[in-house]
């Protein structure tokens, strides 16, 4: 296996911002389910669902205290009689569950299991010390709870007597976790509560002088340059769940999910681009509206900067919108695809919500038109003019690292010959056969997904079997695998996850050559 020399690596303050979004990610994005879950369990059964239900969506009146085997607590009307005021599902899951798959995976990330049993235990101390839901308190103790954990353990390592491991493991544990959750409690819960009633009020204070729709002239910027994460997640989602719970719905939820934007840039390329761009756009409608996948129209506008007026126009369009109908959704949506915002729209809120997408679209698409128009005599006349590649590689460069999505972009061009950029050549495998694959990427689940299902087909295609191919966060990977495959930017810190596997660094995610070379050296391990 050869790979090209190790690229500089990146600084600044927006790389910084990019690693912490990218973190924050790591907690949140394997837990979306989760939020689905219970987004979908708050839609059918509370008072004001599809299909109300007073034990599971936690209400409760007179008429239902012949229910048996419910937890309840006992809620007293205003002329004194009382009833039974179930707890249902909703409530304990977004105050206990969310949080806590937070934390354990924030602390898993930081230090294996054990640092997400600790981070676990010492969120449940900020959870029970505050009155709203903790998904700040526990991005903040999780981390720092398995951090501490991992600490202490250096402590004592490698001076245990043999057979008082498990002893001082566990009470090492079990104390540490037990103090956090205290301190937890009288510290870093009040700390969060304000900070979140902080910027609960700023929030208030934007929507209740219609002035939201100014957050897109910093969100959709930031989207372009991978800056989203520390925002949406950081900010957006904890406190979009706490309204949701207050009001049964969150405008803060469309912010950045909302397709219309990148909607209306990528028609006004399918009728008014030249060259790739183009030919390519009506695919990257397809992946970015239905796919959720909003960075595929970010070379589109890095192609052309002055496009970004059309993001930041068709944002505040599609919130003005929402503001104006107070739609909202009633858990994220994730992936940003107009199937996963229905879903998750509030039954009130389907006609303001498509309105605004709509509208972001149609404001999106006519800025863009006319910044296209103007400068198609130009374009034209510039043979380089609608290649993506160049585009491509700076919205890569602006995000840390390669997108199989955004290589589709540039496939056109790659058809006709080699990658836009050598992927190095497999030449020799210093250990055994290959039997386990991982792709990996910093989250382990879009891009790596995608590319571990291109090789995972033609490996089958092929007719090999005993062939394990799966994806991982590079976060997880274990030095237990044959062969690790990731962007080039990554490679580098899977190395350092996986010393002794073979690694391969590719460009392309979902149209590398690479892999035809892999099937042939797998082929040739089944000769022998």
């Amino acid at each position: 296996m050869t790979t090209t020399s190790t690229p500089k690596k990146p600084g600044g303050a927006r790389v910084g911002v990019q690693r912490f979004g990218t973190f924050l990610s790591g907690m949140v994005m394997p837990n979306i389910a989760a939020f689905i879950a219970w987004g979908l369990i708050t839609a059918f059964f509370i008072a004001t669902g599809w299909f109300p239900n007073g034990i599971l969506g936690g209400f409760g009146n007179a008429d239902l205290i012949g229910w048996q085997g419910a937890a309840t607590a006992l809620a007293q009307a205003d002329d004194g009689t009382t009833f039974p005021q179930y707890v249902g599902l909703v409530g304990p899951m977004i105050t206990y569950l969310l949080p806590l798959l937070i934390a354990n995976t924030g602390g898993r990330m930081i230090y294996g299991e054990r640092g997400g049993v600790v981070a676990s235990i010492a969120t449940m101390g900020v959870i029970v010390g505050s009155a709203i839901p903790m998904f700040i308190g526990a991005m903040i103790m999780g981390p720092l709870a398995a951090w501490l954990m991992k600490q202490v353990d250096r402590i004592w390592d490698g001076k245990i007597k043999a057979g008082f491991e498990m002893l001082v493991n566990n009470f090492s544990a079990g104390i540490l976790g037990a103090l956090l959750a205290i301190g937890g409690f009288f510290g870093i819960a009040p700390i969060v509560t304000a900070l979140s009633s902080f910027l609960e009020g700023i929030v208030d204070w934007l929507v209740a002088n219609s002035l939201l729709p100014i957050a897109s002239i910093f969100i959709e910027p930031g989207k372009i340059l991978f800056l989203n994460n520390a925002i949406n997640h950081g900010v957006l989602t904890p406190l979009g769940v706490q309204q949701s719970e207050e009001t049964g719905k969150s405008i803060l939820f469309l912010l950045e999910a909302n397709p219309g934007p990148g909607l209306g840039i990528l028609l006004a390329f399918c009728f008014f681009g030249i060259g790739l761009a183009k030919a390519s756009a009506p695919g990257a409608v397809i992946i970015q509206f239905f796919g959720g996948i909003h960075e595929i129209y970010f070379p589109y506008v890095l192609m052309k900067p002055m496009l970004v007026l059309a993001a930041i126009g068709g944002g505040m369009a599609g919130v003005a919108t929402n503001v104006a109908f107070n739609t909202g959704l009633r858990a994220p949506a994730s992936p940003g695809s107009i199937i996963a915002v229905l879903i998750q729209t509030a039954p009130d809120s389907y006609f303001g919500v498509i309105l605004s997408v709509i509208v972001a679209a149609a404001v999106s698409f006519g800025i863009s038109a006319i910044i296209l128009r103007a400068s198609r005599k130009r374009d034209l006349e510039n043979e380089n003019a609608g290649d993506l590649s160049a585009a491509v590689a700076a919205t890569e460069a602006a995000k840390g690292k390669k997108s199989s999505v955004l290589g589709n972009l540039s496939a056109g061009s790659a058809a006709a010959g080699a990658d836009v950029v050598d992927e190095g050549v497999v030449t020799t495998l210093e250990r055994g056969p290959i039997r386990n694959i991982v792709f990996a990427c910093d989250a382990g689940m879009g891009s790596s997904a995608m590319g571990a299902s291109v090789l995972r087909n033609k490996i089958k295609k092929a007719g090999i079997d005993e062939i394990t191919v799966t994806n991982k966060a590079i976060a997880n990977l274990a030095d237990d695998v044959d062969l690790v495959i990731t962007q080039r930017e990554l490679t580098e810190r899977a190395k350092e996850k996986t010393p002794s596997a073979v690694h391969m660094s590719v460009d392309n995610f979902m149209n590398s050559p690479k892999y035809d070379e892999v099937v042939e050296l797998l082929r040739g391990e089944g000769a022998h």
